[in-house]
């Protein structure tokens, strides 16, 4: 699975929801976006115009097509807003921190394993499938991330 089930206390000290996995999936629909996300399909649409980082793929007839970094986007402001108490401003201005730290994280890693592949060159590691599939789907969602993020 992609991610696990999450729950949050909000700053009230009032327990969120706790939410489903996130199955391993190419696409979702907004509605099962929604579902995986503990809010409505509209608030998903709000989301949209408020949070650049969170841009699902549209298609004909507009429609909206989530990937699994985009609900995992959607879960971290679901976090920020209900869990943490922030204001629409302030999650935005937060999930931009976020946003670069995971940038400046992932240039970090890449520059670090370059070394390390340039330091034992010829040497290969073999990686359980499991663990691969897992490093496969953060470096597609850092990547993403990296991408649409502002």
């Amino acid at each position: 699975m992609v991610a696990h089930q999450t729950t949050a206390k909000g700053k009230a000290g009032k327990d969120l929801a706790p939410l489903p996995e996130i199955p391993e999936k190419r696409y979702f629909s907004i509605s099962e976006a929604a579902l995986l996300c503990g809010v409505k399909a509209h608030v998903l649409r709000y989301w949209e115009q408020e949070f650049p980082q969170l841009s699902p793929l549209k298609r004909k007839g507009n429609r909206r097509y989530y990937q699994s970094h985009d609900l995992l986007l959607a879960r971290q402001i679901r976090l920020l807003l209900y869990g943490e108490g922030y204001t629409i401003h302030g999650a935005r201005e937060r999930m931009q921190v976020l946003t670069h730290a995971a940038r400046q994280e992932h240039l970090e890693e890449q520059t670090r394993l370059e070394l390390e592949v340039a330091d034992s060159p010829g040497q290969i590691r073999v990686v359980g499938d499991g663990r691969l599939q897992y490093l496969r789907a953060e470096l597609s969602a850092l990547l993403n991330l990296c991408r649409h993020g502002h």
